[in-house]
């Protein structure tokens, strides 16, 4: 792969050159190469490099006319070319991008433009219609004339802010992570690694994620075009296996990142995908039994990785250079100094608080005006993750988010490993797992479960699947309650809210 020591030593080493351009990153490779496979419409469209470069300075024109250095610009579109023009063309005159899905309701999309305060949000028909009233400019590109004229790049340095991403709310209000123009080179490593080296003749990438997501934008679309590989724009209204079995073969998709939303989906229909070169995923650990399943569906190794919107791509698995071990997500990538630290901030062996050194590339300049949330943040020199987790040699072993670990009888629980035993049971489709309250024991384990369409909830099921993880796992760890439900709460990016069930469970008494 071209260039592949120059980012690599680059991010170990956190050198950068005095200026520093996102969207020039992303377009350094011959006009005729492939960047974007558009299959948004009923034909396949190869975009190469040369055509994005137009759109990008299409739009670049319109809005260096009404747009000044740091102002913030929105992007309400789904996967299509002009999603990825449109955050190209803001980086490219100095300007920070902000990332908005297309499915929020109208509170979430309200409270994120009232926290940003864009100037303009780029956008398509049906979302200037969910931008009206917000008051806020709309710009559809498709109507704006070719603009011939390469526009010139700002003069941007490595820690001039770019985007402003939010954070998917699990555990409270979302917070608008402010990145630098380095967030891409610090998602180089640990995207190529991810897909076992990404950069092989042929490989050609595609997220079933949109590209509003952290995942979707940094660890598909941007590393993609960087790299030179081509990226698969392709709408999925609602994730399904025949509707993603399509575009990897139309596409000719080698490499995908599956969100663990979508793995449970492809898992539970008993599907199986052909042709792949690698399959990553990141948000939420998979266990054992995905990762069993994940060798016979693909034929390969899932490499799992591990990140956050505030610093991701910290930590990944890669197959073809170490195995996977169940439980754990990986060993830290090049440029990341990882680590787990005890109550007193110390690195430890035990189990602790996951954490990155300050500086990491990848790492967020802070949150959008909350200096105060910044600040609690870092434990000195290092960002908390806000999960728990303890080392296995050179693997990180993730327990749980650092809310969700669950205190029962004085045992620590994490909800993954449970999740991962019932969903081995051929009942179960996908499944929550949290801690409700008890007087007795702090907590018990609850399970809240969704359950496979040919299955029926009833008293004598729940005891099964308890006897199920009761012959699996420590006898302490197996839900006292389990609860059946039509769907589990979802962020717009597919993880379980785990708050609100954990509301739902101290509201049942």
């Amino acid at each position: 792969m071209t260039g592949q020591n120059n980012w690599t030593d680059a991010t170990r080493n956190k050198t950068f050159p005095a200026q520093l351009n996102m969207a020039a990153q992303c377009l350094a490779h011959p006009d005729d190469q492939i960047a974007l496979i558009d299959l948004t419409g009923a034909d396949r469209r190869d975009i190469s490099y040369g055509e994005l470069a137009h759109m990008v300075d299409t739009l670049a024109a319109v809005l260096a006319r009404q747009v000044r250095v740091g102002d913030r610009v929105g992007v309400l579109r789904s996967q299509d070319p002009w999603t990825a023009a449109a955050h190209l063309a803001i980086w490219k005159i100095g300007a920070i991008s902000v990332p908005l899905f297309k499915l929020f309701q109208a509170d979430a999309l309200r409270v994120r433009i009232m926290d940003a305060q864009p100037v303009m949000i780029v956008t398509d028909p049906a979302g200037a219609k969910m931008a009206d009233g917000l008051g806020v400019t709309t710009l559809i590109p498709e109507t704006l004339a070719r603009h011939e004229t390469a526009v010139p790049y700002h003069m941007t340095a490595a820690e001039d802010p770019t985007v402003l991403i939010y954070t998917s709310g699990t555990t409270g209000l979302p917070k608008g992570a402010l990145h630098a123009h380095r967030v891409l080179t610090g998602h180089l490593p640990g995207v190529a690694v991810s897909h076992d080296l990404l950069g092989e003749p042929g490989d050609c990438l595609w997220t079933p994620a949109d590209w509003a997501w952290i995942g979707g934008l940094f660890d598909v679309l941007m590393p993609g075009l960087a790299l030179g590989v081509p990226v698969v724009a392709a709408r999925l209204d609602k994730f399904s296996v025949a509707g993603c079995q399509d575009i990897i073969a139309r596409g000719n998709v080698r490499n995908v990142f599956f969100p663990p939303t979508a793995l449970r989906m492809l898992k539970a229909d008993g599907a199986s995908v052909s042709g792949l070169r690698s399959v990553a995923s990141g948000g939420e650990p998979l266990g054992a039994e995905m990762l069993a399943w994940g060798r016979a569906a693909f034929g390969l190794e899932i490499n799992e990785f591990y990140g956050q919107t505030e610093c991701n791509m910290i930590v990944s698995s890669c197959g073809s250079a170490f195995p996977a071990r169940p439980g754990c997500i990986g060993k830290p990538v090049a440029g990341h100094e990882v680590a787990v630290l005890d109550e007193t901030g110390t690195p430890t062996q035990a189990e602790g608080d996951i954490a990155v050194r300050r500086g990491s590339p990848s790492m967020m300049l802070e949150y959008w005006r909350r200096p105060e949330d910044t600040a609690a943040k870092f434990r000195g020199d290092w960002m908390l993750t806000g999960d728990r987790g303890m080392w296995e040699g050179d693997y990180l072993r993730f327990i749980g988010r650092e809310d969700d670990v669950i205190t029962s009888s004085g045992y620590r629980i994490g909800p993954s490993e449970i999740e991962d035993c019932l969903l081995r049971h051929p009942a179960v489709a996908t499944v929550g797992v949290v801690g409700k309250p008890d007087p007795l024991r702090t907590e018990i384990v609850k399970a809240y479960v969704v359950l496979k369409d040919a299955s029926t909830a009833s008293d004598a099921l729940a005891r099964a699947l308890q006897d199920h993880v009761k012959q699996h796992l420590a006898s302490y760890s197996y839900p006292r309650e389990i609860g059946f439900l039509d769907a589990l709460p979802m962020t717009v990016t597919g993880k379980v809210i785990r708050k609100e069930l954990k509301a739902r469970a101290a509201r049942e008494g």
